[in-house]
């Protein structure tokens, strides 16, 4: 079975999204699809979040589009929301461990635990981070490709930050000090 995380619901539900008709294709052919595919409850409830939230780029949706987008998911008949099982602690804790997670990665920690409980074989997302989590696969579908994208490291931030800061400084100074 096959699973659906956040950003690719927001990305099919958004229209201003560069990723808008491949991930709208992409549920689309699942939801009308004669197999069975999943959406965790954790990713409804972060999708609601995500498009009926203000930002400075993105007008949100009112949130009666919002719900009305979920009622279309909930009505094709193969989709199977993913909710807490009894073993939901067990697998839950083991993956936050193994993956040391914390901070925001507990959120990606539940919705793998949550694919792990259900038997889903694959993740469909656009978030690197579900690598971290061992027994669940990840695949792209926006690049056709697994999820392999790899962060720089943090001395490899750090010092790109640093780098763009004194660039910064040394533009700011030959403004206020021409040669």
């Amino acid at each position: 079975m096959i699973a659906v995380d956040t950003n690719l619901l927001v990305y099919s539900h958004q229209r201003q999204s560069p990723h808008y008709l491949a991930a709208y294709r992409c549920i689309a052919g699942l939801a009308s699809g004669q197999q069975t595919w999943a959406i965790p409850w954790p990713c409804i409830h972060e999708f609601l979040a995500v498009v009926t939230r203000r930002g400075p780029t993105v007008r949100p949706a009112p949130l009666t589009v919002a719900l009305e987008q979920v009622s279309v998911w909930m009505e094709s008949p193969t989709l199977v929301v993913l909710g807490e099982t009894p073993m939901h602690w067990p697998v839950l804790s083991e993956l936050l461990v193994t993956a040391r997670a914390a901070g925001g990665l507990v959120h990606d920690a539940r919705i793998a635990a949550l694919c792990r409980e259900h038997g889903v074989t694959e993740l469909w997302t656009a978030d690197r981070d579900f690598a971290r989590f061992p027994g669940l696969r990840t695949f792209n579908p926006l690049h056709d490709d697994s999820v392999h994208e790899q962060r720089p490291g943090y001395g490899a931030a750090v010092r790109a930050r640093t780098e763009g800061r004194r660039r910064a400084a040394a533009q700011k100074k030959a403004i206020s000090h021409p040669a």
